[in-house]
């Protein structure tokens, strides 16, 4: 009786979760999340095709796994634009708004996966936890801006929906990062000069 052919791919991997992670990203920007697999992924690491259930029970923990680490990324971005070094109040929300779009445009699969993740009911609390850290930039610059009389007063996290609703709506309309032909990015500056006019206190 012929012996039935195995797996003998061993797990051993320098950072087998890194690595599912990356090529993860990678079929997902190139063919979407319907096209993940862990099998398939597996092969690509030149993994066993059981190693990354160490890692991922199923797809839907790869696929969270995968939105918390965009959230990650997207917080220190964030921070990154942000920092106290730069006082004027408009340059820094200018770099904010301006990272923003850059890393949605960057990764728009993920950003998108991002966005739909955290809303799916039993998302998991470090999901959530990752997701609120970087959303938290844009209230907390609002709330610096208040400080500075910059911007009226209210509750920060509803002012700065404003900016919110704005970069995710450029986001939304835009083709291939551009709108009407014209670079997002270059777009940005003027919108936050709009947003910022409407936020001064009067």
């Amino acid at each position: 009786m012929p012996r039935l052919k195995t797996d003998s791919r061993p797990y051993h991997h320098g950072n087998l979760r890194q690595a599912l992670l990356q090529a993860a990203e990678m079929t997902l920007e190139a063919r979407g999340a319907s096209d993940l697999s862990l099998r398939e992924l597996s092969r690509e690491v030149g993994v066993s095709h059981t190693s990354p259930r160490r890692h991922f029970a199923d797809k839907q923990a790869l696929l969270d796994a995968l939105a918390q680490t965009g959230f990650q990324r997207l917080d220190a971005i964030l921070a990154k634009a942000t920092k106290k070094r730069v006082r004027n109040f408009a340059t820094r929300l200018t770099n904010f708004a301006q990272a923003y779009v850059e890393f949605a445009l960057k990764h728009p699969a993920l950003w998108v996966l991002m966005l739909d993740t955290k809303h799916r009911p039993g998302a998991p609390r470090e999901l959530l936890e990752a997701s609120d850290a970087a959303f938290s930039k844009g209230p907390a610059l609002i709330k610096e801006g208040q400080a500075v009389g910059e911007v009226v007063p209210g509750d920060p996290s509803r002012l700065s929906l404003t900016l919110g609703a704005a970069l995710l709506g450029l986001v939304s309309i835009s083709t291939d990062g551009k709108f009407k032909g014209v670079s997002i990015e270059t777009l940005v500056p003027g919108i936050v000069k709009h947003i910022l006019l409407g936020l001064r206190p009067r």
